[in-house]
């Protein structure tokens, strides 16, 4: 008996050891895509800067794992349980040699109309007169960028709920080496000054404002009254009346079924407009998961259907504002394509 409990007693050692969340995988898996592996950067702030470490604590990296950047690229992960979250914060962690810092949690109390001066002389050509922050997303592609990293949104909700008054203000004394954010106590602001801007970054916490729940279509569709073959044609024309450059166009079944034996009633057709992908992409690469643009044309009982995926109800799920507003417009350009080949 007396063996059989100790038995049971490493069995449930073992399993907790076993159940414990492993830290780095979960950073690979959640992380990684955006920070980078080494904690580098890329579409995403550079996490193992030693200048980022050593200013934020561990608190205000859980809770900007657990709320993201609303509006920004930066998700909520709000699925993971404490003892992931702990386990993450624990792996960026272990890329410093020093202890996360503590700060007090009493205000600053500054001038904010001083402060606003103040942070538009020295800040706003990096965070944005509105402090939305830089725009894109920090990704290289086959061009220069005016900035190594993109600098955060200060007005954002989510960061000004992660961050301390006095941590903001440790930032902008020492600044972040490595990024193109000096220090302005070496730039000759003084404490109080530096105060007045952190009060003024304060004064911009807000609650979200509430946006209007739209009824989205996953997909668009509409109705042709012409025969397949003439559907096609006037899909054409409207593609590139609407100066978009037709890639290809193929049976939705290529290279599914055998070569001829696809069903010739469903026919998609690729087209792009190269200056808007480039936007896109440089706002936010995922966007290549549904790009490019394509519409599907399908022949059923004698009846003919255009389809294509709604860009507005996708962007949706990327959390960036930016995004946002250029896939509404891709839908509004979808809708007048499909629109006007089906008159």
């Amino acid at each position: 008996m007396k063996y059989t409990y100790k038995l049971l007693l490493l069995l449930l050692i073992s399993l907790q050891v076993v159940a414990a969340p492993n830290g780095q995988s979960l950073y690979l898996e959640h992380c990684a895509a955006c920070h980078g592996d080494d904690g580098k950067g890329g579409v995403g702030v550079p996490l193992s800067l030693p200048s980022f470490l050593d200013r934020v604590p561990d608190e205000y990296l859980e809770k900007t794992i657990r709320q993201g950047r609303t509006g920004r690229v930066m998700p909520a992960f709000s699925d993971l349980s404490d003892a992931q979250l702990k386990a993450m914060v624990a792996y960026i962690r272990s890329w410093s040699v020093k202890p996360a810092p503590l700060y007090v949690s009493n205000k600053i109390n500054g001038n904010n109309k001083a402060g606003k001066e103040l942070y538009s002389q020295h800040c706003a050509s990096c965070h944005g007169e509105d402090a939305s922050g830089g725009k894109g997303t920090g990704v290289t592609f086959s061009r220069e960028r005016s900035l190594p990293i993109i600098a955060p949104s200060l007005s954002n909700a989510g960061f000004l709920d992660s961050a301390s008054d006095h941590m903001i203000k440790d930032t902008i004394k020492n600044g972040r080496q490595g990024t193109p954010m000096n220090s302005f106590r070496e730039a000759g602001l003084s404490d109080q000054q530096i105060d007045d801007i952190v009060s003024y970054i304060r004064s911009l916490e807000k609650k979200p404002a509430k946006t209007k729940e739209q009824s989205l279509r996953a997909n668009l569709v509409y109705e042709s009254d012409m025969s397949l073959k003439n559907t096609l044609e006037t899909v054409k024309k409207a593609i590139v009346g609407a100066n978009f450059r037709i890639i290809r166009i193929q049976h939705f079944e290529q290279g599914y079924v055998k070569k001829g034996k696809e069903d010739e009633k469903k026919i998609i057709v690729y087209f792009c407009n190269f200056n808007m992908l480039n936007e896109a992409l440089a706002i936010d690469p995922r966007v290549g998961l549904f790009l490019p643009c394509r519409i599907t044309l399908i022949e059923q009982e004698g009846k003919v259907k255009l389809v294509s995926i709604n860009p507005a109800t996708l962007s949706k799920k990327f959390n960036n504002d930016e995004l946002l507003k250029l896939c509404d417009e891709m839908t509004s350009l979808y809708e007048s394509i499909m629109e006007e080949a089906t008159l």
